[in-house]
């Protein structure tokens, strides 16, 4: 694993945390019916994990010596409580995706710290699926 290659992937990380804050505070301001007071609450309480994913990816890119993205990736339009949900399921299932495989190119680059943490980023996301799926699990059609 070459330092520009680990950058590149890093990058595609960051911008995926970026629009996973995009993605759960308007999802938190689109949630209807009933179950929105909770289903807000559910959304805004990932951005902190979600920016401080960010804030670690762009901060050990600026350490590699790379230069930081600023662009989202497209946050999925969705039209019900629901739809937002399987969005955000897919979004965290890629995350953990995304992460095991960082983590292997952190240890084949020689970066222990940098695999630890992103293992550690694996957990969160795996957390963050996991309630996700049990929210859908039984959610009215």
């Amino acid at each position: 694993m070459d330092k520009e290659t680990l950058i590149k992937n890093l990058n595609d990380d960051l911008s995926n945390e970026l629009g996973a804050i995009i993605q759960y505070i308007t999802y938190a301001a689109k949630a209807t019916g009933p179950y929105r007071p909770q289903l807000a609450s559910f959304f805004l309480a990932e951005v902190t994990d979600e920016q401080g994913h960010a804030q670690f990816l762009a901060n050990k890119i600026v350490a590699l010596g790379g230069e930081p993205c600023t662009t989202p990736v497209k946050v999925p339009a969705a039209g019900s409580n629901r739809a937002m949900l399987e969005a955000v399921l897919e979004a965290e299932n890629k995350a953990v995706a995304g992460y095991t495989t960082r983590a292997k190119e952190a240890d084949e680059f020689g970066d222990k710290g940098l695999a630890v943490q992103l293992e550690d980023m694996v957990r969160d996301e795996s957390g963050h699926s996991e309630e996700t799926e049990r929210i859908l699990r039984d959610w009215p059609l």
